[in-house]
C-alpha cells in the first residue's frame, strides 16, 4: 500500500472526489481523514456446494456466483465495549493504527470479515501469478474446525495443549501462552492484553500461538452434536447463514483462547463459539491454503 501525501493537492482532490473522506461535520478541527466505514470489500466467489447439488444441474453458472460488500476496516471500539468499567481507551486509540502492533494479530473482525479477507488475500496473489504469467493457486479460506485442531496438536495425537502434557508452565516455571493466569495476573506471561504473533516458542508443525493470544475463527458451525454425523475422512459442518437467519445459525466455532481465557480454552480439544456478524477483542484468524493433490507412488509393474 502507498502511502498518501496529504500535503498534495491533487491527491486531497481526488480523495474529495471520491466520497472516501469523513464529512466536514465528523472532523475533528477540520482535519482531513479516512472514513473507515467507506472502505469496503466486493467479495465475489463460486458455490461449490450449491453448484453440486443435483436440484442444481441445469441452472447457469451466473446461479452460483455470490457478489456482496464487506466493511474492511476493523472495528477499534471493541476495546471499550467488550469490557465495562474498564480503561481500554489506549487500545481503541492505537492497537490498529500504530506500527509498534504491526506483528500484533488483527482483532475486531468479525466471522465475514475475516471470510473477506481470505477471497481478498487469493484475489491478490493469483493477480500477481497472472502477471508473472505463471499457475494460479488454490484459495485462501478458513480453517475447518477438524483442520485447525489437527494443526493445533502439531502431531501430538494424545496431547492436551499444542506443547503437549499437562501443563501450563515449562520446567523453568515460564508460561508457555498469553492467556489469564491464576486468578487474572495478565502480565505475568508478559502480556496484559495481545502479544506479538511469534511471542511463544511454535508447536511442532512450526505454528505459533496456537493457544492463547487470541481466539481464532474457523469456518464451521458450531453445533453440540456435530461430532456424532460429521464424515471422518475429512470432517466438517457449514452453513453460509443469512443476515435473517436465527442467531443460533450464526454460530461459527471459534478455537484456542485468548489473551482474557483461563488455561481451560488452552486446550486442542476444547470448543467455544461467537456469531458470525459479532467482532471482539479476543478473537482474530489465520488462513489456510490447500495445496496441490501429489500423485501417488504406485510401484511399477
Amino acid at each position: 500500500m502507498k502511502t498518501l501525501k496529504w500535503d498534495d493537492p491533487k491527491t486531497i482532490e481526488l480523495l474529495g472526489q471520491s466520497d472516501i473522506l469523513l464529512a466536514p461535520d465528523d472532523r475533528i478541527f477540520g482535519k482531513k481523514e479516512i472514513d473507515p466505514s467507506k472502505i469496503v470489500y466486493q467479495v465475489e466467489r463460486f458455490n461449490l456446494k450449491e453448484a453440486a447439488k443435483r436440484e442444481n444441474a441445469n441452472k447457469p453458472r451466473s446461479s452460483f456466483i455470490e457478489r456482496f460488500p464487506v466493511r474492511a476496516y476493523p472495528d477499534t471500539l471493541v476495546w471499550i465495549r467488550d469490557f465495562s468499567y474498564s480503561y481500554n481507551e489506549p487500545m481503541t486509540q492505537r492497537n490498529f493504527a500504530h506500527p509498534a502492533y504491526g506483528n500484533y494479530p488483527v482483532v475486531g473482525v468479525t466471522w465475514k470479515q475475516a471470510d473477506a479477507f481470505c477471497n481478498w488475500r487469493t484475489r491478490y496473489l493469483n493477480s500477481f501469478l497472472e502477471s508473472k504469467k505463471r499457475a494460479q493457486e488454490s484459495d485462501f479460506r478458513l480453517p475447518t474446525e477438524a483442520q485447525w485442531e489437527y494443526a493445533a496438536r502439531g502431531g501430538r495425537s494424545e496431547s492436551m495443549f499444542p506443547w503437549g502434557n499437562y501443563y501450563l508452565r515449562n520446567k523453568k516455571g515460564c508460561l508457555l501462552a498469553n492467556f489469564k493466569p491464576g486468578r487474572g495476573n495478565y502480565p505475568e506471561d508478559g502480556g496484559f492484553y495481545t502479544v506479538r504473533a511469534d511471542a511463544y516458542w511454535p508447536n511442532d508443525f512450526g505454528l505459533y500461538c496456537m493457544a492463547g493470544n487470541v481466539a481464532e475463527w474457523t469456518s464451521s458451525i458450531y453445533y453440540e452434536g456435530s461430532y456424532n454425523f460429521q464424515h471422518d475422512m475429512n470432517p466438517d459442518v457449514r452453513w453460509n447463514a443469512k443476515d435473517d437467519d436465527p442467531p443460533r445459525m450464526k454460530r461459527k466455532v471459534i478455537r484456542g483462547g485468548s489473551w482474557k481465557d483461563v488455561g481451560y480454552y488452552l486446550q486442542t480439544g476444547t470448543r467455544a463459539y461467537e456469531y458470525q456478524d459479532t467482532a471482539k477483542s479476543y478473537i482474530g484468524f489465520r488462513c489456510v491454503i490447500d495445496l496441490p493433490a501429489a500423485p501417488a507412488k504406485g510401484r511399477r509393474k
